[in-house]
This record gives structure tokens, C-alpha cells and sequence, in this order.
């Protein structure tokens, strides 16, 4: 991709996050922080959308632009996928789908239509507005700057890099995973041959772009002072002690589980932040006031081989001084040690997520998981052990791949042996129904399978195609959906919870020795892939 920036490095970038829920928008700051390190000739400002009311978000733009006058503006565009288990545009989306597709009651299954067409006409508003504010933002700074660009990317981008082309104005750069790179190449004025982007409507991207490795670019710590410098609203996710403040320890994952998109975003290859930095980073956020700390990586312990990284940053944490934290993150639980449950309650760990799925090894060894389970029971008998009382969220999305009422019964049964080690108010299961996304091999085994026609749009919320990217295929898919819609009806509070009652309700409970089994066996499904 030949792109001529002879003679037109940015020297003046303005960092656009786009409307979403107030979560701290970690990834630009991060992008600004880089740039000031290699280029600090480079004037930046942030303006996130984020803190501005619906109302106003044309005019707040406008304002912002015309008293910064960029010639490089920076979109992050972070959601796009809709489905989830609670919240989101319009109410609960899954609930609004269920009801719609499965519910037996008229009065019911008319409710979901009307709250579906609501969240449809929500999500196309915002994919027009969201276009629709980058277009405006382009052309009120080519006002003061003639040759101003635009540059796009965030999680969202990411995921569907090839269809937002169609969308964006010409000349805009769609930039896919980690962005360092290709800001400092854009405000050098280096082409950008190589780099994993795309120009809308000029160029088009090439195979597999996402699947490309992203630059290897060792981390320092944010300059937090730098930063607030030059972001008026700096202060607003500080405000509320409850906000979780983003940290990231290393980047990268080396799993191949069947449905998820990080593996290919951040690449397979796990890049560790120097653990001096990633203290020197929270410091800087502590004596700010924050005590609550989010650990942004895609797994925090991701690998056995990554425990002893681990270790050293917690106990560099319980050296700090910072004793009054708490701190979250995604952890693979068979990634454990009886001495990294000690250190993980001794630094503030308040909230721990295990992301198994299935409470079945036959289906997490189908789903290219690799994990143990029996490992990550021993490992959650160890953490309970050194202390750790706080909430244990359980990640359970049903029907993804060969499930069947066996494998329903051995996950009833895991989790209430998690329950057990525990305790049962302390366990909470979240229920998910994946959210097929391109670019991974569930989407490979839907298009093989007929699921799905090759070149399908995954970001169409027609019926017809809506239903199939919330997969949640027969002959299993009626049942759940009955179950699901019993759930909201019992205890709408505590869907996850009423859930696994109605299903051993109706199912019973396998043996443990069941669960924690995989019978080696041809897969009709996903191996084949």
C-alpha cells in the first residue's frame, strides 16, 4: 500500500474517543503517551465523547476542534457487537431476542419484537452517528487545516475493519490492533506501507490483515502528569472511587479458544511490560487517589510459563506501599500457584473472573481452550485457602460447540462444586451466548457448515442474521431459550443464578468425575476445522 506523506507529518493530533459507556479509555491514553515519548515536538489534546451528553455531541465536537485546530484527527471507536447478558442499547438484548425467537406467550413474543425493533433502530442510529461524527469532525478541522486526515481504530475497528470501510470517508485511515506504530509513522510523515491499516476507499486490505503480528514496542510507563495536560476532562473518571482505572502488565495471548477475536488482535506472542514500569504507572494513579486498578490484558496470567511474571509484579505491589488497593483482571484460574493465591489476596485482589465456558472438559477441549479444569478446582480450593472472599464471576456460554444434555449436566455440576469451595452467595454465574465474530474459527466452522454464506455481513442486525451471530444453534438452541426466558421470569435480579437452578431442575447433576473427564472422540464440530 503506497501512500505518499512526503512533506505531511502531523505535528498537531486531536484524540476523539467515541460515544460509549464511561469506562477510562485507557487505549488512548496510552496512544498519546507513545507519541509524546517519540515525537514530544507533537502537540495532542484528548476529547472523549464519553463525558459529554447525547445533546451535545455535535456541538461539543465542534467546539473542541475549532479551539484545537488538529491536522490529524484520531477516532477510537470502541463497541460495535451488541450482545449481552444484561444492559446495552435499549434494555437487555438477549432477553429482547429470546423473547422475540422463543417465547410461547403472544403478549410476550410481541414485548421482544417491539424492545428488538428499539434496539435495532438504536444500533443503525449509532453506526450513522458515530460515521456521521468523524465526518464532520474531517471537515471542520480541514476548515483550519487543509489537509488534515482522519485515523480510526479501537476494539471495535478492529473486529470489522472491512466492512467500516464502506462507511468512512475517503482518505481515512482504518487502523487495525495496536496503533503505536502507525501514529508515529503518520506524524513522521513515513509511509505506511506494512503497517496494519487500510485507506477507505483508496485501498483495500490485504488478506488476513488481522492475523498479521503487531510491532514489538516495549512499554513505559504513562506519563500521568503528561497526560493530564492535556485533557481537560482528566479529572472525570476520578471523581467516583467506584471507576476501575485501566493498568496493562503485557499484551498478547497464545490460546486459540474457539470464539475469541483477542488471540488475533494482540497476537500470539505475550509481550511483558517491565514490572518496574507497571509500578511507576500505578503510582502515578495512586497518589491521584485511585484504589481500585483494572488489569487490562487479555489474561493476566495467560500461560504456567507467565506465573513467574506474576509473581514478581505482586510482590513488587506489596513492596509499593499501596495497601489499600483492589484490583480485577481476566485470569486464567489453572495458571495458579499456592503462593500466587497468597500474594494475589495480600495485594487487594477484590474481584476474580473465570472465563471457563463450560463446566465440561469434553467441550473445552472441543473449543480449543486448553484449559484444565480439574486444575483450575485445585486452584480455587488454593485461593479460597490463602483467604480470598470476595465475588467469583463464572463465565458460562451454553451451546457453543457439541453441547448436549449430558455436558449441561457435568457444568451444573462444576459449578456447584465451585459453589462449594466457595460459597454459593459468593459464586455468580454469568450466562453468555456467544456474539459470533469474524476472524475466528467458530466463524470458520459456521461458513463450512452453512450457517452462514461466505461474505455475509457481520454487522447486519437483520433478523435473519442477527439470530445466527447469536449462536445459539438447534437442536439445543429451543431448549436454552425456554430455559433463559423461565430465568427472567423467576428472578430477573439474579438471571445467572436462576439459570443453573431451572437447568438441574430439569436435568439433575452428573457426577463431578464426569465434568472433569474428556473422552477422546471424533467432534463433528470444531476439530474438524
Amino acid at each position: 500500500m503506497e501512500v505518499d506523506t512526503a512533506n505531511t507529518g502531523s505535528d498537531r493530533i486531536l484524540y476523539v474517543r467515541l460515544p460509549c459507556n464511561p469506562i477510562f479509555p485507557i487505549g488512548v491514553v496510552y496512544l498519546a503517551d507513545h507519541i509524546h515519548k517519540v515525537a514530544p515536538h507533537v502537540q495532542q489534546n484528548i476529547f472523549d465523547l464519553g463525558t459529554v451528553p447525547p445533546l451535545d455531541f455535535y456541538s461539543a465536537l465542534d467546539r473542541a476542534i475549532d479551539q484545537y485546530q488538529p491536522n490529524l484527527l484520531v477516532f477510537s471507536w470502541r463497541d460495535i457487537q451488541i450482545y449481552a447478558p444484561v444492559g446495552g442499547r435499549g434494555g437487555n438484548p438477549l432477553q429482547n431476542a429470546f423473547e422475540f425467537y422463543y417465547a410461547k406467550n403472544p403478549l410476550k413474543k410481541l414485548r421482544g419484537a417491539v424492545n428488538g425493533l428499539r434496539l435495532f433502530t438504536s444500533y443503525y442510529t449509532e453506526l450513522w452517528r458515530n460515521s456521521q461524527l468523524i465526518r464532520r469532525g474531517l471537515a471542520r478541522a480541514r476548515r483550519y487545516q487543509p489537509n488534515a486526515r482522519a485515523v480510526i481504530g479501537g476494539g471495535a475497528v478492529s473486529v470489522f475493519y472491512e466492512q467500516l470501510g464502506n462507511i468512512l470517508p475517503k482518505g481515512t485511515v482504518i487502523s487495525v490492533g495496536e496503533g503505536e506504530s502507525l501514529l508515529e509513522r503518520l506524524v513522521q510523515g513515513r509511509s505506511l506501507d506494512n503497517e496494519r491499516c487500510y485507506i477507505a476507499g483508496e485501498t483495500k486490505p490485504r488478506d488476513r490483515l488481522i492475523h498479521e503480528q503487531p510491532a514489538p514496542i516495549e512499554k513505559s510507563a504513562c506519563d500521568y502528569p503528561y497526560i493530564e495536560s492535556i485533557w481537560e476532562d482528566f479529572n472525570y473518571y476520578f471523581r467516583d472511587r467506584d471507576f476501575y482505572i485501566g493498568v496493562q502488565t503485557k499484551r498478547g495471548c497464545p490460546h486459540n479458544c474457539c470464539y475469541c477475536i483477542y488471540t488475533v488482535i494482540e497476537g500470539k506472542q505475550v509481550r511483558i511490560n517491565p514490572t518496574d514500569e507497571v509500578i511507576k504507572e500505578m503510582r502515578q494513579l495512586y497518589d491521584r487517589g485511585v484504589r481500585n486498578f483494572w488489569f487490562t490484558d487479555a489474561q493476566f496470567i495467560p500461560a504456567k510459563k507467565f506465573i513467574d511474571d506474576a509473581i514478581v509484579l505482586l510482590e513488587k505491589i506489596k513492596a509499593s506501599g499501596m495497601t489499600d488497593i483492589h484490583w480485577a483482571a481476566y485470569i486464567r484460574a489453572d495458571n495458579l500457584t499456592p503462593y500466587l493465591c497468597q500474594l494475589m489476596v495480600e495485594t487487594g485482589m477484590s474481584y476474580f473472573e473465570i472465563g471457563i465456558t463450560s463446566g465440561s472438559q469434553e467441550l473445552v477441549r472441543k473449543m480449543r481452550m486448553g484449559y484444565n479444569l480439574k486444575s483450575v478446582l485445585q486452584n480455587c480450593r488454593d485461593l479460597r485457602a490463602a483467604g480470598f472472599n470476595e465475588l467469583v464471576s463464572v463465565n458460562y456460554s451454553f451451546n457453543v460447540i457439541d453441547e448436549t444434555i449430558e455436558t449441561v449436566r457435568q457444568t451444573i455440576a462444576y459449578h456447584r462444586e465451585l459453589e462449594a469451595i466457595f460459597g454459593a452467595d459468593k459464586v455468580e454465574p454469568a450466562i453468555f451466548f456467544i456474539g459470533l465474530q469474524p476472524h475466528t474459527h467458530l466463524e470458520e466452522y459456521a461458513i463450512k457448515n452453512n450457517f452462514l454464506k461466505q461474505g455475509y455481513n457481520p454487522m447486519s442486525m437483520m433478523p435473519w442474521t442477527a439470530k445466527k451471530l447469536l449462536w445459539n444453534p438447534e437442536p439445543m438452541g429451543s431448549f436454552f431459550g425456554e430455559v433463559c426466558l423461565e430465568a427472567w421470569n423467576r428472578n430477573e435480579d439474579d438471571f445467572g443464578r436462576a439459570v443453573m437452578d431451572i437447568l438441574e431442575e430439569r436435568l439433575g447433576r452428573a457426577p463431578l468425575s464426569e465434568a472433569l473427564s474428556a473422552p477422546i472422540q471424533e467432534s463433528s464440530q470444531l476439530t474438524k476445522v
